[in-house]
């Protein structure tokens, strides 16, 4: 990478939004379109309804913070871009076990809900977020 350290400022602001996004989501359905909250039984409907949209935020957001890291290389090119994508999402599937599977929360999930249940959507989050910076060198050039 030629930059890493801007690769991780851009990165974990996507992160961070997509996630405050999602959870925004989440509320608005909640209070908003009086859809049911989690309870002992599951994350609730307010929830559930988001998902088909994970995938949208993180190719938008992505796409976005990846143009703006390559735009701010010297010489991008598509290599670089993938190997910041495979970077980005294998960051994502490591901190994501441990964010929202192993450390205990009230929005936190077991293994198989959140690798297994949670499908498709969350195979098609970590291919936007590989791609992201892809879309980016695309919008560069």
């Amino acid at each position: 990478m030629q930059n890493f350290a801007m690769s991780m400022l851009w990165f974990w602001s996507a992160y961070l939004l997509v996630t405050c996004v999602g959870i925004l989501h989440t509320v608005f359905n909640i209070y908003v379109l009086k859809m049911s909250p989690m309870d002992a039984h599951g994350m609730g409907e307010g929830y559930e309804r988001t998902k088909p949209w994970h995938p949208l935020y993180n190719s938008l957001l992505f796409s976005l913070f990846g143009w703006l890291y390559m735009r701010g290389l010297a010489v991008p090119s598509l290599g670089e871009a993938l190997t910041t994508g495979a970077v980005w999402a294998g960051i994502c599937v490591v901190f994501d076990l441990f964010g929202w599977v192993l450390v205990k929360h009230p929005w936190s999930l077991t293994f198989r809900e959140f690798y297994i249940d949670y499908q498709p959507w969350i195979t098609l989050i970590y291919l936007a977020i590989f791609l992201g910076p892809a879309v980016g060198f695309l919008c560069v050039h």
